[in-house]
């Protein structure tokens, strides 16, 4: 005997919730997966005076500290934000905040110039890697472990979402430019992460 028109639309109606659950499952679930972030705008960040769009899946991921005070929580973020944005703007002649991402202690990452778009954090990377910059100083000593891992999340987050490569390379903005970033403590430990390239 052959089911009823009505039978087979509630069974087609039944599967279709099974699978609508079960995408928005996923998508939550990798939502889930990705940090905080905290957009330019939220945190009071001046548009990009030009716009350098990069290919993408990104090569590189480029690990720095900023050499500020450290922060946890929006406001005291957002004053450190600001002032570093007006000076890569207006003293060094950036066309903005030179990071892609910068973290805070409170394990938030704030957007610089964000996914897909050319920062000016390290020279000979700039169009092929995302910079990724912690909010203090870690010569002598680690960010917080929500700070790393938020950077993690970050990471797995982008590519995830096709902005990096599968199989980026990661490294310290000490092994290809001339600079103390991101501190010799934090550079110790990111040796320990995934991607990690030793001799890029």
């Amino acid at each position: 005997m052959f089911p009823s028109a009505r039978l087979c639309t509630l069974i087609a109606a039944a599967a279709l919730i099974v699978v609508v659950a079960g995408v928005s499952g996923k998508a939550r679930n990798r939502a889930e997966d990705c940090p905080q972030i905290k957009l330019k705008r939220q945190w009071g960040g001046k548009p990009s005076q030009n716009l350098h769009y990069q290919v993408r899946p990104i090569r590189f991921v480029v690990i720095h500290h900023t050499v500020t005070g450290e922060c946890s929580g929006l406001l005291q973020c957002a004053q450190i934000l600001q002032g570093m944005q007006a000076y890569h703007q207006t003293d060094l002649n950036y066309n903005d905040i030179s990071y892609n991402f910068l973290i805070g202690n409170d394990g938030v990452v704030y957007e610089g110039t964000g996914w897909g778009l050319r920062g000016a954090h390290t020279y000979g990377y700039n169009a092929n890697g995302t910079g990724i910059a912690f909010i203090g100083n870690y010569g002598e000593k680690l960010p917080t472990p929500a700070a790393l891992r938020a950077a993690k999340q970050l990471l797995a987050c982008g590519v995830r979402q096709g902005e990096l490569s599968e199989d980026y390379g990661l490294i310290a903005g000490s092994q290809v430019i001339s600079t103390q970033s991101p501190g010799l403590t934090l550079y110790n430990e990111i040796q320990e992460w995934p991607h990690w390239l030793s001799n890029p």
